[in-house]
């Protein structure tokens, strides 16, 4: 089922839509899946009969991330090739295993963006996902298409050395979100995320999700993202 975005979702896509379901193979701490039941992993392929439309952004594989180590090639296969039938739609891929999206190079959409994960610069947090370094050589060596970086929750980081991964991955913009769950994680100062943001600036696009808002001080706003519209 295509459902339209909503909570906690970027601004700028306008649906999700989840074939490969269950609990997902990294297991983060923090993230907002486990508050729902989640079964054992598996293809839903009631969901191939799903109408994507056109002129959508679709985030594909929100609820558990299809690229982790173990999720079965023929499945991710199937979902790319269903994507293909509806080619006016642009189509959103996030994974902490970006290196995986090199095995699918002939099999994504024309309209497609390829993001990952990261929540700080440092390394030693509890999750089964692949090392921060890792995931960013990953996005460094992908070439010719449009890459985002996600950095959420955002926890405690080193501002120069995090600004330099991100700027050699040419990422098209940045997205950056705190913990909403109460995780009791490391967070950074106000005045961290908002050097931050501004050397982001200098070189992409920063979009401050909502929930930021709680680790920066009042005097500062964050300006709404667009719904649907003059998405990234």
């Amino acid at each position: 089922m295509l459902n339209k975005q909503k909570g906690n979702m970027y601004g700028f896509v306008t649906h999700t839509w989840n074939v490969i379901k269950g609990k997902c193979p990294h297991d983060c701490e923090y993230c907002y899946m486990k508050i729902f039941p989640l079964g054992e992993l598996h293809f839903d392929e009631k969901e191939l009969k799903t109408d994507l439309g056109k002129g959508n952004v679709i985030f594909v594989g929100s609820s558990c991330d299809m690229f982790a180590k173990s999720i079965k090639s023929e499945w991710i296969i199937r979902v790319l090739e269903y994507c293909n039938k509806y080619p006016e739609n642009t189509y959103l891929f996030q994974s902490k295993n970006p290196e995986a999206f090199k095995l699918f190079i002939n099999f994504f959409p024309k309209n497609v963006i390829l993001g990952t994960t990261i929540e700080t610069n440092r390394e030693g947090f509890n999750y089964n996902a692949p090392t921060i370094i890792e995931r960013i050589k990953a996005m460094e060596e992908l070439k010719g298409f449009r890459k985002m970086i996600t950095i959420e929750p955002i926890l405690d980081f080193d501002v120069s050395h995090l600004v330099d991964l991100i700027k050699g991955v040419n990422p098209e913009f940045v997205n950056i979100g705190a913990d909403s769950k109460k995780h009791n994680l490391p967070e950074p100062s106000a005045f961290k995320v908002e050097t931050l943001i501004t050397e982001l600036k200098k070189f992409t696009r920063s979009i401050s999700k909502e929930n930021l808002s709680r680790l920066l001080n009042s005097e500062v706003s964050i300006p709404p993202n667009p719904k649907g519209i003059g998405y990234p």
